[in-house]
Formats: structure tokens, sequence, C-alpha cells
């Protein structure tokens, strides 16, 4: 049985600048997602977003993996690592309104694999390896995968992923465009943290804007997509940040963003 601080130490998080680093922390477990790791990540997401001197997350996983998914033994006792509203993992189904960066070294599987697709940027070790095995027992990819994953890669690249249950490599990853940046094995996180702090020097209010413009006109024809677009942006133009963006052009110095 886990003691009260082993549960806490289950999900890390630590703020650099701007930056919430959120790391899952069972490497004995190849840091396997039960129900506690789902509701301690969830917890952790809800404090980016809510925290104004945040701009960027960065996901990762302890020991060198990302994450290698549910865990079985937990799932055979009936404890399920998805939360309603939120998906697996507290992650896969939520709205994140910042900005959020998987850094993935080793394996990231199943619903390991399902998270990485919930962020906005990925970065990788050489030799990260990301699957979705779930048909090779019975199941399918359906926190994400089956969704995401064919449009993030080619039809046929994901149907492969997705039919035979076989790795993609980080190098395919990179190839088709999935990974962002490719970075020597053990360098992922500093290379997202890198990545987040160009990230996060820019507006707060902009940054968020994007984000929910991605998400909101993914699917939508061209016209749709303008509307839907203006209605999610009318009030940026008007807001402090903006007017401050054009203020420090003018004066040839870096902006001091308010978020509003």
């Amino acid at each position: 049985m886990s003691t009260a601080s082993e549960a806490r130490d289950i999900v890390l998080h630590e703020r650099r600048g701007g930056v919430l680093t959120i790391t899952l922390n069972r490497p004995a477990q190849k840091n396997a997602v039960d129900h506690e790791v789902a509701v301690r990540l969830a917890a952790a997401l809800d404090l980016l977003d809510a925290d104004p001197e945040l701009s960027v997350g960065v996901l990762t996983g302890a020991g060198g993996v990302f994450s290698a998914g549910m865990d079985l033994k937990a799932f055979a006792k009936g404890e399920l690592p998805v939360l309603p509203g939120r998906g697996f993992g507290g992650l896969t189904g939520t709205a994140v309104r910042k900005p959020l960066i998987a850094a993935v070294e080793g394996w990231a599987l199943g619903g390991g694999f399902e998270m990485v697709l919930a962020c906005d940027l990925i970065v990788a070790a050489e030799d990260a390896r990301f699957g979705l095995p779930e048909v090779t027992r019975g199941l399918v990819a359906a926190a994400g995968g089956l969704v995401r994953l064919p449009r993030r890669l080619p039809y046929h690249v994901a149907a492969r992923v997705l039919l035979t249950g076989e790795p993609l490599t980080a190098a395919e990853g990179k190839e088709y465009g999935l990974v962002n940046e490719l970075t020597s094995p053990g360098a992922a996180l500093d290379v997202a943290h890198e990545l987040a702090g160009r990230v996060a020097r820019n507006a707060p209010l902009a940054l968020a804007a994007v984000k929910e413009v991605l998400r909101e006109t993914q699917g939508l024809n061209e016209s749709d997509a303008f509307t839907r677009q203006d209605e999610l942006t009318s009030g940026l133009f008007s807001s402090e940040d903006a007017q401050e963006g054009a203020r420090a052009f003018a004066e040839k110095r870096a902006p001091v963003w308010h978020g509003r």
C-alpha cells in the first residue's frame, strides 16, 4: 500500500518562470496511469490554467519513459484512469486553455500516446517510440488515438499504427510532422523547456485564443471557420495586451503582458 506522501509524489509539478513542468512520477511502473494519477494530473492542469503567472505547461515522465498507458493491474481490480468529462489521465478529454508541450523519452504507449496527442507541441528523443497496441488486447484506442492520430499523420500511416499495434519511431513522427523537435536521448525535457520559453514570452490572451481557434475550427469549412474565429477573437484586438504589444513595438522594447 502506498503512503500519503507517495501518493502526492506520483505527479510532480515545478514552476520555472511562466512554465509549469508536470512529471508523471511512477518510474517503477513505467509511469502507468491509475485513477490517482489521473486525479493528480487533472489538478496540475487546473493549476496551469488558473494561475495568471503561468503561460505554458510541459508534460513529461520520470525514469526515461513517458508513460506505458493504463495501469493494467489497477484496471484488473476494477479501477479506471478516466475522469468524467476529462478523459484518460484527466487530460485526453479536457480543453486545456494554455499551450501544453509533451517531452517524450522512451515509450509512450496506449493512453500514454493518447496523452501526447492531447498536447499542442511534441518534443521527442531520437529513441522514443509511440504505440497504440490496443488491438493486440482486443481493445481500441478510444481516448483520442482513433480520432486524433489520423488528423496528425497521413491516413495510411495512422491506419498502420492503429491496425497493427506496431509502434511509430520518433524519426517517423518527425518525418510526418507529428514531432516538432527531435533530440538526442535524455535531452527532450531541456529542449521542451527551451521551446516553452519561446512560447511563454508571447501574450497569454493571444496564446489562449490561438489554442481555442485551432480546437474550435477543426473540421469546419473555411467560411464557418472564419465566422467562429471572429467570434472567439473579437475582444482580443481591444485588449490591454494588444495595446501593450503595439506600444512596445513602437518603443523598441520588450512587451510587459498583463493577461487582460
